[in-house]
């Protein structure tokens, strides 16, 4: 007799973060040719493009009529005909480029004609503004760029306090923005007492740069915005025209619908922009909301982020920073022994490490996460982090990644060698065998396969009842 036991573990998963053109391969097709519609949307994507993309983009650009398959190829030399496929493969995707037939039959290529229109209108001029810059006149209390970088930094760090329920963000955020973090999978309910706590997720979110953060954010943010009532392609594209935006300057929230207002005020939870107060027509994009989805890396300077860690080769580490959040974030992969006024001391433990990557952090966030905010007196160093220290950081990691885990089914408890042996060569010739021990008489066979591992199990013992 044969009894069956459920799956034997499962990896953790990785924090999956889209790019621009990723995200948009995700849309419907009927999404895309709205948001085709405003041209920030069209510079935003032509700006994000390969460059043998933008390349052929611009050949078509002012060609209204299809252009033969054969033409394109002929862009490029031979050698560089599978990057020419894969350009064609990721326009296609982004439905920038459709198939259409010439006359005779040859196959061709044409422009989507909405965006061609659109991204003309950004390139040589024209069209009605994007946004209206100081229609209500000059403010009298304007916000210089180290005021709304300062804001901004303040404002997206309450989430990251949230996040990592210090008790700071508590009373702050709303509950809007609570829910997504939910939603996204960074934050999760607990059994007992019910709050929310972070995620394996949330903890390599942590660790991501600021510009990845929201726009990662900003995407599960849209993912449920259809419940709020905003409209994703206004969503969207206001964040477009945010991302053109020039740092410093006001704009007015005058014919905003309102969902477009309920969104900007979530916008200004976050610190995308200032807004002084809640009904106030005037807001100032920051520079969180100008680098989104442009790709940008280059995060907002302060205090503690113009470089504030050394590392030692005897596995110390030292930060020089006053701010909680920065001491919270290196606790999670360090043992934190000091703490001064603007000086925390940890140290680099094989169990601080292992901690870190059972909840889903790997080496390489922890590594650039120490270059990322590496002090300048580390910076002339080649590498930045001594290989003493990254090497035995990876090796921590492998001492955990010896063990592959899979699902599967275990059989055990037979009667018999024999009834073990048949059941055993079966699945073998099955290809559905995963691990066996004879002498205890216990195998294991994928989930692929125990369906018919199981009925030939019954028809075996059926027919040996029958005789």
């Amino acid at each position: 007799m044969a009894s069956a036991s459920t799956s034997l573990g499962e990896n953790s998963k990785k924090l999956d973060c889209k790019d621009l053109h990723g995200y948009l391969r995700t849309l419907q097709g009927s999404v895309l040719d709205r948001l085709y519609n405003h041209p920030a949307t069209c510079l935003a994507v032509f700006r994000e493009l390969p460059i043998l993309a933008k390349h052929c983009i611009m050949r078509v650009l002012f060609i209204d009529q299809a252009i033969t398959q054969a033409a394109v190829t002929s862009w490029v030399q031979s050698n560089q005909q599978e990057q020419l496929h894969q350009t064609i493969k990721a326009l296609t995707d982004l439905r920038l480029f459709k198939n259409q037939p010439l006359p005779g039959g040859l196959p061709g290529w044409t422009l989507n004609s909405i965006f061609r229109t659109n991204l003309k209108t950004t390139l040589i001029g024209g069209g009605t503004p994007w946004a209206i810059s100081g229609k209500g006149g000059k403010d009298k209390k304007v916000k210089d760029t180290a005021a709304l970088d300062k804001y901004a930094m303040e404002r997206w760090e309450c989430v990251l306090h949230f996040l990592v329920g210090s008790g700071k963000a508590v009373d702050i955020l709303s509950r809007d923005i609570a829910m997504v973090l939910q939603h996204s999978g960074l934050m999760r309910l607990q059994e007992d007492e019910g709050g929310l706590v972070i995620t394996p997720a949330g903890f390599q979110f942590l660790l991501l740069d600021t510009p990845s953060q929201v726009w990662f954010f900003m995407l599960q943010y849209l993912e449920t915005a259809q419940a709020r009532g905003l409209d994703i392609v206004d969503a969207l594209s206001f964040l477009f025209q945010l991302s053109f935006s020039t740092l410093g300057k006001d704009y007015s929230s005058e014919g905003m619908s309102e969902p477009e207002l309920h969104f900007l005020q979530h916008l200004r939870e976050l610190g995308l922009v200032f807004q002084r107060k809640r009904k106030s027509m005037r807001y100032y994009p920051t520079r969180l909301a100008i680098n989104i989805a442009s790709g940008v890396s280059e995060m907002v300077k302060d205090d503690h982020r113009d470089g504030f860690i050394i590392v030692e080769t005897n596995y110390r580490v030292y930060a020089y920073t006053a701010s909680d959040l920065q001491v919270e974030i290196l606790g999670l992969f360090c043992s934190m022994l000091y703490r001064f006024p603007n000086l925390s001391v940890g140290a680099l433990t094989r169990d601080s490490v292992q901690q870190a990557i059972s909840s889903g952090i790997t080496a390489e966030q922890i590594l650039r996460f120490l270059r990322t905010h590496a002090h300048p007196n580390m910076r002339h160093n080649t590498p930045i982090i001594p290989p003493t220290i990254s090497d035995q950081i990876r090796l921590w990691e492998l001492e955990r990644d010896r063990l592959s885990f899979n699902d599967g089914v275990a059989y055990s408890e037979f009667l018999s060698v024999q009834d073990f042996e048949v059941l055993r060569d079966y699945a073998k010739d099955l290809g559905v065998l995963m691990w066996e021990n004879s002498s205890r008489r216990i195998m294991v066979v994928s989930p692929v396969g125990h369906d018919s591992v199981k009925k030939f199990w019954k028809r075996l013992k059926k027919g040996q009842s029958s005789q």
